[in-house]
């Protein structure tokens, strides 16, 4: 899917993936990978940009790597002023104007101060929505001092495993991780302490 800028759907997409037989049953045969750039390696361009007032544009490219001229899986960028003869039109880019949406992360930004700044509002509400949890209290602190939690909390009777089981602990802790690692590290002490149990 493509997202807008509020975090609405724009357009579905999908991968097909080529050689998927080269995967191993028990070893990666249920994994599938995609080649996306670290959140990190993001920020730190968007930080280069801010600071040198850079433009931030987005592209599209069709097609790039399906017609590859090279036998091993090795994937570079082609030397600048290198051109293949004949090969400059097997892809297509589509310019998709200045980035204001990456990877669900919104990017505003005030040149005029050299500061860009970067969201994720409008996951963390999806989050909250998946989760059943739209209409919570929000704190001003990721959690409360003094909060103890142990295993001696976990659920114990029939009773409490079935109503437990319900609910996809994992994949909630999962959701937060995300929004940790690419716009919220004031959150990673609170997720390393629920994710533990």
């Amino acid at each position: 899917m493509t997202l807008g800028a509020e975090g609405e759907v724009t357009t579905f997409k999908v991968r097909l993936v080529a050689k998927e037989y080269t995967q191993r049953p028990g070893v990666d045969f249920e994994e599938t990978y995609l080649p996306v750039a670290m959140a990190k390696s993001i920020r730190i361009l968007l930080a280069i940009a801010a600071w040198y007032d850079y433009e931030i544009w987005q592209m599209d490219m069709k097609t790039a790597f399906l017609n590859g001229f090279i036998e091993e899986e090795i994937f570079m960028d082609q030397l600048e002023g290198f051109t293949a003869v004949g090969e400059e039109q097997k892809f297509t880019m589509k310019d998709m104007g200045e980035a204001s949406y990456i990877l669900g992360i919104k990017i505003y930004r005030d040149r005029s101060r050299r500061m860009l700044g970067l969201t994720q509002s409008s996951y963390i509400e999806k989050v909250l929505k998946r989760f059943k949890m739209e209409h919570s209290k929000r704190g001003v602190l990721p959690m409360r001092h003094g909060i103890k939690l142990s295993k001696k909390q976990s659920p114990k009777t029939d009773e409490e495993l079935k109503r437990m089981s319900n609910i996809p602990y994992a994949l909630a802790v999962g959701s937060i991780q995300y929004a940790v690692q690419c716009t919220r590290p004031d959150v990673a002490y609170a997720l390393s302490v629920t994710s533990r149990y």
